[in-house]
């Protein structure tokens, strides 16, 4: 009899990480079905896709209130299908508010629920904890630090290394990738990364695409910029959002060759989130900005207490990589600091010592195995007590 996994994924790095999780079940075990939400990667590994993961993937309160249609369609969805057919399991990954209502419902129909990349509640919104516990049979955490959190916290947690060091990895070398895409190798190259939501695009790509005027017309060389496109994305985003209006740059949408794109760059800007640690794992320098709401920013000031906000600096414990959040992330600032990097070889050198740091902090390959295998037994345990 075939066994069914319900996965549920929001955004485009949930998305990945969760189909390398699929496949790496799959390898373990090639009669597992799979059924859920995602977006291209997960269609890509051969889940029925039962609602659109492109349609919920916002941040912040008031990003929520006008999305509130597609999110309720969504556990709706899905809530039929957990009542109607049961999966022998429910993963799910990161997306914790819209996760953790589907969660509650699982665990009202005795479907064992486990959670694949935790929220950051170590550094807002701790009172979820309680709720995970309540609601989520095991997790997987993939910070070395959570696995202590959680488990002084009575929930049974799992260090299963991070899912990116399995992931990023490139089938050419910067010099291929020029030569490919008709760029000249003497070009200093910065890639664009506005994130996957296109609430980001709409706030930050024009802000960037600002930068980058302003950053050509300091400096003397020749500039490219790589604006690799997310599967979350569609080009038209890109233009409805600035791009229209950059004919006197040299703006390249790349697809499907995300990570060649990084590695082919000397350095970044990029909105805060896993695209800062892929970076870091590709050696790449760069900026990092993030703009919210009003109501969002405000309401975050009084429930996050931290000193950074960027995955690569958190990991670190200090500044590697420097921030620019809500009113600072302007053409200005951003320019100038990419300005730095280009002419300042000890700020660049210095920043290149702080990111193999936290490459080596990152643990080893693995994490989808560890985490397959979390999950598979899981379905064993399952099958034993029905």
């Amino acid at each position: 009899m075939t066994m069914e996994v319900m996965i549920v994924a929001g955004e485009a790095s949930g998305d990945l990480h969760a189909a390398n999780l699929l496949r790496a079940m799959q390898r373990q075990d090639s009669s597992l079905a799979f059924c859920g939400m995602g977006g291209n990667e997960l269609a890509a590994a051969g889940m029925e896709i039962l609602f659109d993961a492109a349609k919920v993937s916002v941040v912040g309160l008031t990003e929520v209130f006008s999305h509130l249609g597609d999110i309720i369609a969504a556990q709706s969805t899905l809530r039929r299908r957990l009542q109607r057919r049961p999966p022998a399991l429910l993963i799910i990954v990161d997306l914790p508010d819209f996760n953790l209502w589907l969660a509650k419902k699982a665990k009202v129909l005795g479907i064992p629920v486990f959670y694949y990349i935790t929220p950051q509640v170590w550094a807002w919104r701790s009172g979820r904890v309680k709720t995970i516990g309540d609601r989520v049979d095991k997790v997987g955490v993939i910070l070395p630090f959570e696995e202590q959190f959680f488990r002084q916290r009575g929930v049974n947690a799992h260090y299963v290394g991070h899912p990116l060091l399995d992931s990023v990895s490139v089938r050419m070398t910067p010099e291929q990738f020029c030569a490919k895409h008709g760029i000249a190798p003497t070009s200093r190259r910065i890639c664009i990364l506005p994130g996957s939501r296109k609430r980001e695009i709409t706030c930050l790509l024009p802000r960037f695409l600002g930068a980058a005027r302003l950053l050509q017309q300091a400096v003397a060389d020749d500039l490219v910029f790589l604006l690799p496109l997310a599967s979350t994305v569609s080009a038209r985003d890109l233009y409805a959002n600035g791009l229209a209006e950059a004919g006197d740059l040299d703006v390249r949408i790349i697809a499907d060759e995300r990570y060649e794109v990084m590695a082919a760059s000397d350095m970044a800007m990029a909105a805060s989130g896993t695209v800062t640690l892929e970076l870091a794992l590709l050696d790449v320098p760069m900026v990092v900005a993030y703009r919210f709401s009003p109501l969002t920013y405000r309401l975050g000031r009084l429930l996050v207490r931290l000193h950074h906000f960027s995955l690569v600096n958190l990991i670190a414990g200090h500044e590697v990589v420097p921030e620019l959040l809500q009113d600072q992330v302007e053409p200005e600032p951003i320019a100038g600091l990419l300005q730095r990097l280009l002419d300042d070889d000890g700020y660049r050198q210095g920043m290149m010592c702080g990111l193999a740091d936290v490459r080596r902090s990152l643990g080893e390959h693995g994490a989808s195995e560890r985490a397959a295998r979390l999950a598979l037994t899981m379905l064993q345990e399952g099958m034993q007590n029905g």
